[in-house]
């Protein structure tokens, strides 16, 4: 239906996003590391939550045990966020009345119940209905799920390309299926898996963060002795940083290549 409402947060039982509860602002936010908070959080939760008064002693007790460093200190990260399934697959609110037999207990979030129920990211509202079908199709992972959903340049302009390369944007069912859903995915694992990703603790993404303040580092081509990339988007996305343009040629060609096999696959299956 074209009106039928996405969930991005909760989209399905595999995978969830909670990089609006600060999932992702932690210095150190490997899928390990957060994986491993999530954890300890939810069963400390379900072990010593046993009504509201005693939120605050769980919430005393995580931000002592845990390494508070943030990427950003504006955002805040939530004390709350835990596993919501027996598979640890899904991260959600740990307060949510799903989560509590219909009881909700968000109230004592920093937020509160209000603006957490109110919510709705920049992705809810840039990314076309096909683009948000595509991607929960593509990407099974909570934490890769996280890091995509969020990053609107890098989803976006995937799906420019795909679409200049078949003349139409490409069909939501076909990332369902192989060859398409395998290709995608490999353009998408390059936010964790990319050769030329700087290691500066401080990026994340295309932005880089000093404490209050952040900054688009862009990209110098003329001093890398070559012209702007016209995937210039998806190298800022994917937090790149190049030595010289050999290495800008080489990703491009990567790139490329990903686009191009997609777009083969399409004109292929028109053929048969």
């Amino acid at each position: 239906m074209e009106n039928e409402f996405i969930h991005l947060c909760q989209p399905d039982d595999c995978k969830s996003c909670g990089a609006c509860c600060g999932l992702y602002n932690y210095a150190d936010n490997s899928r390990a590391s957060l994986a491993r908070r999530l954890r300890d959080r939810t069963e400390l939760f379900r072990r010593t939550v046993k009504d509201a008064a005693s939120l605050a002693r769980y919430s005393e007790m995580v931000k002592g045990r845990e390494d508070q460093s943030r990427i950003y200190e504006v955002i805040y990260c939530c004390e709350y966020l835990g596993f919501i399934d027996p598979g640890r697959r899904k991260a959600g609110c740990l307060l949510h009345p799903a989560a509590n037999g219909g009881n909700d207990l968000r109230e004592v979030s920093f937020y509160g119940r209000e603006l957490c129920e109110g919510h709705f990211c920049p992705s809810y509202h840039y990314l076309s209905r096909e683009e948000k079908k595509a991607l929960i199709d593509i990407i099974d992972d909570w934490h890769l799920y996280g890091l995509c959903i969020t990053d609107i340049d890098l989803v976006k302009e995937y799906f420019r390309f795909i679409s200049d390369g078949i003349c139409r944007v490409p069909r939501p069912d076909l990332f369902r299926r192989a060859p398409f859903r395998d290709i995608a995915l490999r353009y998408f694992r390059w936010k964790l898996e990319w050769p030329y990703r700087t290691d500066d603790p401080k990026r994340f993404g295309k932005y880089a963060f000093d404490g209050r303040h952040y900054m688009i580092p862009y990209i110098d081509y003329e001093a890398l002795g070559c012209a702007k990339s016209r995937f210039d988007k998806i190298f800022l996305s994917l937090s790149s940083e190049f030595r010289d343009g050999r290495d800008v040629r080489c990703a491009e060609a990567m790139v490329r290549d990903n686009i191009g096999a997609f777009v083969s696959a399409c004109l292929a299956e028109e053929q048969n």
